[in-house]
């Protein structure tokens, strides 16, 4: 491991880094390698590069494999990291050392998800132990460590395990914590320095952390130590701010008075959601809405730097309105227009910095600028300022709210009007975004506004004030007012009609030529989501509606994308991507005339993007984009099958060969989407891959997985034949066995896989591979069971029984478990199959209810000495189940068209924020419907009666009489009532 140095600075050059990622991953395989990498991290002579790269692939190695039980890190290096890591993050305690601390942070933060306090029972005692009177530096480093640690508690349900674990630091961790904070508080406020701020923030960050769940006692006990206003450490702390701190005022960084002040907004915005009633006994929040008030009324937080703490403090305000305990502070209408005037409107403006942003930075500009707040979400001072005016609104001064930012609109329309040449335009800008505020009572990410303020007519607005700025030729007005007209309309889009939006279509196609980047990627998320508009259930606009612009519109799209030149640059603007895949969703067969034109230029755009993949959402859209193509021109004309195959063959070939691993999973995906849409065997290309699907290594990429299922099991269903000629279908079953099976990631796509082979390899030709699957799944259950592994092994015995296929039936599956060990099967169906049914979730009931019906009456096993006795209990079981016949009934069949409809509706990647980390993106295009097996049953009660009438089984009556007729009594009358029994 003499060269990993090097081979970490090679893999940060794009010309090497393929051939040194693939010498790290088999380095990575050796023990050692992880005690090894942390050592290159501490290693000062090393350069700084080497050891931050070497802290980024020591956490992707942890993050991928600590946990895996396929190909798992050696248990001697997993405990030297638990040993190292904490020491190492103290020891990275110096100021340049800030990212590598981040990475090491984050490490032991996924450790401990999985090992503490299991198998790492001393790590809270270490971190304590760890803590300095004097050493301030190393203090922030175990602060920083303890926060990655507790930070995932804020977002988890409770849980009984979770909150063990919160117990189990508390227990260890409070109390010292608590003294610590005093003492760093004390010191802090008398003689502050840098360091000794930030280990403040953290703490106060910790705080948080620890009462994110609920409230520890010995925290209860002192909260008006923490919270009184004046003497409190957090009022204290919002008041504080020495001028030796306060930094530079043209760095952006907000400064660490700052920070403190933010975090403990934070922590009171968490006390008012959660422990509203001990705010109240202190009269904090009374206390604390008048500092913040006060700081944001003084007109001196008007940098960049300010941003993260003035919005903090909005958001504030926001809540206590919205908490409706504080209608005495808000109700007035004094107060409501002083409000607006200190606080919302110096916030609702652009800032200057802003606007160079939409200049030099205009996709970061966009991406801030459509930010919800309360979404996760960082909000920009406007957003935050807009939603104190929304929360005002919906706290019942509708009227009042309505009636003052009335006044401001209508002045800053009246500023604009006598200066339009000028700075009018700024005022207009906050004007239009104020309405924007009032109007809006309801709003997602998805939808725009879903409800409205009635005491503002926004389609009227709309007319008078904001459609002559959208139909405005390019330069006659400030390219912000034609920014704010298209955005109007994106947010208000549901309340318009779709002829209204039909009509500002073509506008809109018109401002994907403006020359300005902000214009015309707002352009393209407006038409993207108009086009996903819905009443009700169903799609506003059909291809029908988009059919005489829809080509145009993908070619002013795409020759926008293609203008990036570079790689990066080409995938940078995903809003582009994401609107040419709506319009073709949208568009579908219409499209047929231009789709080979379309196809190429994709394909070409994906050529050149593949050369440095940098951008997850981009990439999604562009596979989707032709998955999509090829599911609706291939329905409406099958011969144009053929073509796609030609045009992708190529591009996907050099994808497996370069080994562009972000686009590997999606292109097993369109494999097994053109090769289910064969009729008759599989062409020679495919069969050519058949043996590098099955080998080791294209497995050992997680995101692979569920592509190579879906693949290999359109192998099984189009080339059945040619599997079972071949061979092949052995290899798939080793797949299973061996890959598969044994990993609690990747078990469920091992059943999946599993069932494909179940309903397509004859029961004969199948028989002798189950004796060895049904040893793989009875060890895995023995050694290492999970309740998803349950629910999964349950379900594939119940799929075996209920298929309808030649050779296959309950008693290959009940016999092969019998040849394994003589009355093995009562023991599997008493203690396994049977308490999970009633568990089972809703859209499997049917199947069990076939399953078990057809072990019933079709097994003759069943009915064998040493198995016979578990009938009675297996009648039981089907008979509760039959009473809740919700669930028992084929659903009615939906058509391909309204099926990919309803698939469509669900392609919305705003969640698609952990990039390549992802471990698989799933093409919603590619998507068939669901393979039903039990689809030959239409009511699965009536089957039932009908499969025991005919079931000639002398001792029929006496086993149903053997049954609880406490739970089987009213099933059982049926039975006799139809003369089944």
């Amino acid at each position: 491991m003499s060269d990993l140095a090097a081979l970490l600075l090679s893999s940060l050059d794009p010309s090497s880094r393929k051939a040194a990622e693939q010498n790290l991953h088999s380095l990575s395989q050796q023990p050692g390698f992880l005690p090894h990498l942390l050592t290159l991290v501490l290693t000062p002579s090393q350069e700084r590069p080497a050891r931050l790269a070497a802290s980024v692939y020591l956490k992707n190695v942890v993050k991928n494999r600590w946990d895996e039980d396929t190909n798992p890190i050696p248990l001697a290096d997993q405990a030297a990291i638990r040993a190292d890591i904490v020491p190492a993050m103290i020891s990275l305690s110096g100021p340049g050392d800030k990212a590598m601390r981040a990475q090491l942070a984050e490490t032991v933060a996924l450790i401990a998800a999985v090992d503490f306090p299991d198998r790492w029972s001393d790590l809270m005692e270490t971190l304590v132990a760890s803590l300095s009177g004097s050493d301030h530096a190393a203090n922030l480093a175990i602060l920083e460590t303890a926060h990655s640690i507790f930070f995932p508690w804020r977002s988890k349900t409770r849980t009984d395990e979770l909150y063990l674990t919160i117990n189990y630091v508390l227990g260890r961790f409070l109390e010292p914590f608590l003294a610590f904070f005093r003492s760093s508080a004390t010191l802090l406020l008398a003689s502050p320095t840098e360091t000794l701020a930030a280990t403040m923030v953290e703490a106060t960050k910790i705080f948080y952390d620890l009462t994110s769940q609920d409230l520890p006692p010995a925290i209860e006990d002192a909260h008006a130590e923490f919270f009184k206003p004046e003497e409190g450490w957090f009022s204290r702390f919002m008041l504080w701010d020495p001028v030796e701190l306060r930094g530079d005022p043209d760095d952006p960084t907000p400064s660490l008075p700052d920070q403190l002040k933010t975090t403990t907004i934070e922590l009171v915005e968490l006390y008012l959601h959660k422990y509203p009633e001990m705010l109240a006994e202190t009269k904090s929040v009374e206390a604390f809405v008048q500092i913040v008030w006060n700081v944001l009324g003084s007109g001196t937080l008007n940098g960049a730097r300010d941003d993260v703490f003035v919005s903090q403090s909005l958001q504030f305000i926001s809540t206590a309105i919205r908490s409706n305990m504080y209608k005495h502070v808000f109700s007035a209408r004094d107060t409501i227009s002083n409000l607006v005037q200190g606080v919302v409107v110096p916030n609702i403006g652009l800032r200057d910095y802003e606007l160079e942003q939409f200049e030099d930075d205009p996709l970061t500009f966009v991406r801030q600028d459509l930010a919800l707040p309360g979404t996760g979400d960082a909000a920009t001072r406007r957003q935050a300022a807009a939603d104190v005016v929304r929360a005002l609104v919906a706290s019942g001064a509708e009227a009042e709210m309505t009636e003052v930012a009335g006044a401001w609109i209508e002045r800053g329309l009246a500023e604009y009007e006598k200066d339009r040449q000028g700075d009018g335009w700024k005022a207009k800008d906050s004007a239009v975004y104020l309405v924007g505020a009032v109007a809006a009572k309801g709003t997602t990410t998805q939808h725009g506004v879903t409800a409205t303020n009635a005491l503002v007519d926004v389609v009227e607005f709309f007319s008078n004030n904001v459609v002559q700025d959208l139909q405005a030729p390019p330069g006659s007005i400030h390219p912000v007012l034609q920014v704010d007209a298209i955005k109007f309309l994106y947010t208000f889009r549901a309340q318009l009609s779709k002829e209204q939006l039909l009509a500002v279509l073509p506008l809109l196609q018109e401002h994907l030529k403006s020359e300005n980047t902000v214009c015309y990627t707002y352009a393209a998320i407006a038409i993207e989501r108009i086009l996903f508009v819905r009443r009700g259930t169903q799609l506003l606009f059909t291809q029908a509606d988009i059919r005489q612009f829809a080509p145009a519109l993908l070619d002013l799209l795409l020759s926008r994308i293609e203008a990036g030149g570079s790689a990066q640059k080409v995938a940078e603007n995903d809003y582009l991507m994401r609107c040419a895949m709506r319009v073709i969703v949208t568009a579908r067969q219409t499209l047929t005339p231009v789709y080979q034109q379309v196809l190429l230029r994709l394909v070409n755009i994906l050529g050149v993007v593949s050369q440095n993949p940098s951008n997850p959402s981009f990439d999604q859209y562009i596979f989707e984009s032709i998955s999509a193509l090829i599911r609706f021109i291939v329905a409406g004309n099958p011969v144009t099958l053929d073509v796609f195959e030609q045009t992708l063959f190529g591009p996907i070939t050099v994808i497996l060969q370069q080994d562009v691993e972000q686009y590997i999973p999606y292109v097993f995906q369109i494999l097994a989407q053109m090769l289910a849409l064969h009729t008759s065997g599989a062409p020679t290309a495919y069969r050519g891959l058949l043996q590098f699907l099955v080998q080791p290594p294209v497995w050992g990429q997680k995101g692979n997985v569920p592509g190579l299922v879906k693949l290999l099991k359109a192998f099984l269903s189009k080339d059945t034949a040619y599997m079972v000629e071949s061979g092949s279908y052995v290899s798939v079953m080793a797949v299973v066995q061996q890959r598969l099976i044994p990993s609690r990631n990747n078990d469920g796509w091992g059943f999946e896989l599993l069932e494909g082979v179940m309903v397509n390899i004859p029961g004969s030709t199948m028989k002798q591979y189950y004796r060895p699957l049904i040893l793989e799944l009875l060890k895995r259950m023995q050694t290492n069971k999970t309740e998803k592994y349950i629910y999964r092994f349950m379900r594939f015995f119940m799929f075996g029984f209920a298929v309808q296929i030649d050779n296959m039936n309950p008693d290959l599956i009940i016999g092969t478990v019998e040849e394994v060990q003589q009355g093995l099967w009562p023991n599997v169906l008493k203690n396994i199959i049977l308490p999970q049914v009633p568990k089972m979730p809703a859209q499997d009931r049917k199947l069990i209810a076939v399953g078990l019906t057809r072990m019933l009456t079709h097994s003759e096993k069943a009915v064998q000495p040493g198995i016979i006795e578990t009938w009675p209990l297996v009648f039981t079981t089907l008979a509760k189940l039959l009473s809740e016949p919700q669930h028992l009934k084929s659903s009615p069949q939906i058509s391909s068209d309204a099926d990919a409809e309803i698939g469509f509706t669900q392609i919305d990647y705003e969640e698609q924020s952990a990039g390549y980390q992802a471990a698989y993106s799933r093409l919603a295009a590619s998507e068939g419907p669901a393979v039903n097996p039990v689809a030959y049953v239409a009511n699965a009660q009536e089957f039932f009666v009908k499969e025991m009438a005919a079931w000639k089984e002398p001792r029929k009556a006496a086993l149903v009489e053997a049954a609880d007729q406490s739970v089987a009594g009213a099933v059982v009358a049926t039975l006799r009532q139809a003369g089944a029994i």
